[in-house]
This record gives structure tokens, C-alpha cells and sequence, in this order.
């Protein structure tokens, strides 16, 4: 298994696509911190970027990766290695290289300019993104064979995470306005990890106004250690179930 992933994060951190990606979130981070004359502001500002832009990366490349690695995982079946190996295997090296080029290039700079406790949650969150999105993509990559269909499916995803969810929200609130949905709303924002991401982030800054409806009710209802400790339980969840879906998916399926 070692061998493995030794492998995949070799094959990974050469590849263009990732040092190209490395680089602009370092060039980002590091501008926007110059930038901005208080570092607080420039945090802000790097939060939209990592919450669009990390799920966008990790999703795709890692469908892209799956798919374009369909003869070596072949190969590998065919030796006396178990499914559950090969599959924990490519995930892990995934998930450890895009995690550490998104350390590099944003963890870095905002261990630099803004070791507080908001930059650290910001870290941490981006590296739960990181790993959540590779999950997600190896479970949409493993239910479909072709190529084209699966990438267009996580396509879908990132963009229903990443923008329609907050419209679905809002039509919702619109259409039951007469109706207490408090207790609902936040059950609802365990279904976005990005959304969920960010309230984490924004639980840490006074900045109540820009948390948006859910991100208010989140802090009002739990108040803040409690919907940390919440939001990071719900995070994890969605790091092992795509996993475990896949993983029960690639051990049956006829290749």
C-alpha cells in the first residue's frame, strides 16, 4: 500500500496541471496579503477564492486522475493485491498531494501573514475541502464509465456546492417565509461542506453580517464552540461516506 501511494503522489506533484495550480493559489495568497493593509481583510479576501477554487481543483483533476489511470488500476487488480488496498492506495496519494500543494501554496502565506485563529480554521477547513472533493470524485468516477459523463457529473457538483445551493436556500425561505425554519436551516447547510466551510471560517471573525442566513442561525442556535464542533463532526462525515460508498462500489464492480 505504501508503494502505492509513494507512487501516485510522485506521478501527481509532477504534473503540470498541480504545480500550475500550487502556484496560483501562492501568487493569490501572497497578493492579496500585500495587498490589503490589514491582514484580517486579506484573509476575507482569500476565503472566496479558496472556497470556489479548492473544491473546483480537487474535484475535477482528481476525476480526470481516476479515469486517466483506468490501465494501471487494471493492472494492479491483476496482481495479488486486494481492492480495498488499491483503492485506499489512490485516494490517500490524492488526497496527500492536493492537500500539500494547497499547503503550499495557501497554507504557507497565511501561516505567515495571519497565524490567528481564523487563519488556522481557514487552513484546516482548506484541507478538509481538499480531501472532501477527492472523495467525491473518486465515488462519481467509480459509479460511471465514461469519461465524459463522469467529469460533466462532478462539473454538476461544484457547481450545485458551489452556487445553486444558496439559491435553493433562499427559494426555500421565500416560499415557507410564514413558517419557524430555524431548526430546519441548519440541517439543511449539513448538505454544502462549503457552506459549511465558510461558517466555520466566519464563526471565528465578528463579521455576523457576511455569513448569510444559515451562517447566522448556525452561531444563534449553537453558538460558537458548539457549531465548530458540529460543523467539523459534519465535515468528517463527508469525508468518509463518499470513501466508503466508492470503496464498496470499486470491490464489486467488473472492470
Amino acid at each position: 500500500m505504501i508503494k502505492i501511494i509513494k507512487y501516485v503522489i510522485a506521478d501527481i506533484l509532477r504534473n503540470k496541471i498541480v504545480i500550475a495550480y500550487t502556484a496560483f493559489l501562492l501568487l493569490m495568497s501572497l497578493s492579496v496579503f500585500n495587498l490589503e493593509d490589514n491582514s484580517s481583510k486579506g484573509l476575507l479576501s482569500l476565503l472566496n477564492i479558496i472556497l470556489l477554487i479548492v473544491p473546483l481543483v480537487s474535484i475535477v483533476f482528481s476525476t480526470i486522475y481516476i479515469y486517466n489511470s483506468s490501465e494501471f488500476i487494471e493492472l494492479l487488480v491483476s496482481q495479488p493485491l486486494k481492492r480495498k488496498t488499491i483503492w485506499l492506495s489512490l485516494f490517500s496519494g490524492l488526497a496527500a498531494s492536493l492537500s500539500l500543494s494547497f499547503f503550499i501554496g495557501a497554507g504557507i502565506p497565511i501561516l505567515l501573514y495571519q497565524a490567528s485563529p481564523t487563519g488556522i480554521m481557514m487552513l484546516i477547513t482548506g484541507l478538509f475541502l481538499s480531501v472532501i472533493f477527492v472523495s467525491i470524485a473518486i465515488l462519481a468516477s467509480v459509479t460511471t464509465r465514461d469519461k465524459a459523463k463522469g467529469i460533466g457529473k462532478v462539473i454538476l457538483l461544484w457547481l450545485y456546492f458551489s452556487i445553486l445551493f444558496d439559491g435553493l436556500v433562499l427559494f426555500l425561505l421565500f416560499q415557507f417565509a410564514d413558517y419557524p425554519l430555524e431548526k430546519a436551516m441548519v440541517a439543511v447547510s449539513a448538505f454544502n461542506p462549503i457552506d459549511l466551510s465558510r461558517i466555520l471560517i466566519l464563526l471565528q471573525m465578528d463579521v455576523s453580517a457576511l455569513m448569510g442566513y444559515t451562517g447566522a442561525i448556525f452561531r444563534n442556535f449553537f453558538g460558537t464552540q458548539a457549531g465548530v464542533i458540529l460543523a467539523i463532526c459534519v465535515l468528517l462525515l463527508w469525508m468518509i461516506a463518499p470513501l466508503w460508498l466508492s470503496l464498496r462500489r470499486f470491490t464489486t464492480k467488473d472492470l
